[in-house]
């Protein structure tokens, strides 16, 4: 098990604080503020939030994998967001996303080894009429190609020597 700094161990004892008492019907809302707070659900989190339950881990880790807005590795400084609705399915997503995949080397719910990207495949952006859409950190691009995905993944690298 990989061990978390002292500060989000804190962190999450804080956070379960106010939910002295609670029982399983509670899960969800805990497992949604742990991610608020930490950006994702370390494992220290699964056992914390198994303890004060006083549920199983492995029945905590079965319910946060059972929904997809719960991530359990740090996101990305960059978090790409591919959506898959109808629209984006019908003119050409899934090929986007694998373009964005064979670029940055890994799969939805990943983050890149520098720690740089993470990508999060959502049912729908809500900009239809853009499709295919993608968004990285809230910026929206239309009209995304496979061929395009390179250099708009190499504007935020740029951007990111351009900061250091």
């Amino acid at each position: 098990m990989s061990t978390v700094p002292a500060e989000t161990g804190a962190r999450i004892d804080a956070l379960l604080a106010p939910w002295k008492g609670a029982r399983r019907d509670s899960l969800i809302p805990i497992l949604q503020d742990v991610q608020e707070a930490c950006g994702f659900l370390p494992k220290e989190a699964i056992v914390k939030i198994g303890r004060h339950l006083d549920l199983p881990a492995s029945k905590i880790y079965g319910v946060a994998t059972f929904y997809n807005q719960f991530r359990f590795q740090p996101p990305g400084r960059y978090q790409v967001m591919v959506c898959r609705g109808t629209a984006c399915h019908v003119k050409g997503s899934a090929a986007v996303l694998e373009a964005i995949c064979h670029d940055l080397k890994i799969r939805p719910g990943q983050t890149t080894r520098d720690g740089l990207f993470s990508i999060e495949v959502v049912a729908c952006i809500g900009a239809c009429g853009l499709a295919p859409v993608i968004s990285i950190n809230g910026e929206f691009f239309a009209g995304v190609t496979p061929d395009g995905v390179a250099a708009i993944l190499d504007g935020f690298r740029r951007k990111e020597v351009a900061s250091a």
